[in-house]
């Protein structure tokens, strides 16, 4: 569904990624994990379109995506729920949500979205006059999610998507991404630092450092591989 060959980033002359290559089967989960600053964030930004790569290629359905703006990527069908949330707090969460509706692909679905986004998180529907910015954490982690999921997409990047919560939203977030996947039939790319979990959840996994692809597998292979065990899990 999507594929990245040998992009390289940079931010002046800081290299954030080296090489990277990978692959994104439709229908499944994949997990890209590693520690604070190993470029996690970067991979799905160029991916998104919001950084544009020195080298290398971005496919998504066989037609080539990098460089193009990030609009136009999301009209294609990539969705991104970013790190930190990044809602508008002055806004209420109906206005959120209607935002992610503008994209062409998704206006005339707008009123069957926003059923879908309701009944997947009733909280919202409770709270869709509230200003965004007064919702707890967990709130506004699922508020984040139902505003890309307005937008149509057919591949979802989560970036971070535990940070910042309690572990017992840490878990329902988690059920969350597994039930779009499973019951919507979304494409899930999972970016994050919680390895055991992400692991647990993913069919295939990468590992990244310092911006280079250093592993690959299965979730299953690479979350009982000693070295992933001892870097990542303290084991």
């Amino acid at each position: 569904m999507l594929s990245v060959e040998g992009i390289d980033l940079f931010y002046g002359d800081a290299q954030a990624l080296a090489g990277v290559s990978l692959t994104i089967p439709e229908g499944a989960i994949t997990a890209i994990v590693g520690a604070n600053g190993a470029g996690k964030s970067s991979l799905i930004r160029t991916i998104a379109g919001i950084e544009c790569p020195r080298a290398g290629r971005i496919t998504y359905r066989g037609q080539p995506v990098q460089g193009r703006p990030s609009h136009e990527i999301c009209n294609l069908g990539i969705g991104q729920v970013a790190e930190g949330r990044q809602i508008f707090p002055t806004l209420s969460v109906l206005e959120n949500l209607e935002v992610g509706s503008h994209l062409p692909r998704a206006r005339r679905r707008k009123a069957a979205s926003l059923a879908e986004v309701f009944g997947l998180f009733p909280r919202l529907a409770e709270r869709k006059s509230q200003a965004a910015g007064t919702l707890s954490g967990g709130e506004q982690q699922m508020l984040a999610i139902g505003r890309c999921l307005m937008g149509r997409p057919e591949l979802i990047m989560f970036d971070e998507p535990s940070l910042g919560l309690s572990p017992a939203l840490v878990e329902q977030m988690f059920r969350i991404i597994e039930r779009l996947n499973r019951e919507n039939g979304l494409t899930v790319i999972l970016v994050e630092q919680n390895v055991a979990a992400s692991l647990q959840l993913a069919e295939r996994a990468y590992v990244l450092e310092t911006g280079r692809i250093v592993m690959s597998g299965s979730g299953a292979e690479l979350l009982n591989d000693d070295r992933i065990r001892a870097a990542y899990m303290g084991i």
